[in-house]
């Protein structure tokens, strides 16, 4: 019997409070083209270089470029930055009570909401 109410003490003192704040604790991710997250861009020739290493300083962005002409060319990070993602807007829900949308006038839980 080694879950007695006596054991309950030292069972909680063995979870430490660092081991919560590493599983539950604010983790922040620095910002994709910052000093602690640079865009990390693959490029295959030197004049491509000179274009991207433009842009981004154009834009104030830390970056790593790498020059690699055997492997297929990587900009993703640097497109991420140009066209950030755009949140999506979701659409309003029927309440219950409110008018149905196919227009016979009941409440929506009377006519299309069963």
């Amino acid at each position: 019997m080694s879950n007695r109410i006596s054991d309950i003490g030292t069972m909680r003192s063995s979870v430490g409070a660092s081991s919560l704040m590493s599983n539950f604790g604010p983790k922040r991710n620095a910002k994709l083209g910052s000093e602690k997250n640079p865009a990390v861009v693959r490029v295959q020739s030197e004049a491509r270089f000179t274009e991207v290493s433009a842009t981004f300083e154009k834009h104030g962005w830390e970056c790593r470029i790498a020059i690699d002409p055997n492997q297929a060319e990587d900009v993703g990070d640097l497109e991420r930055l140009l066209n950030p993602p755009k949140p999506v807007a979701v659409a309003k829900k029927v309440g219950r009570n409110e008018a149905c949308v196919c227009g016979s006038g009941k409440k929506f839980k009377n006519c299309c909401g069963k």
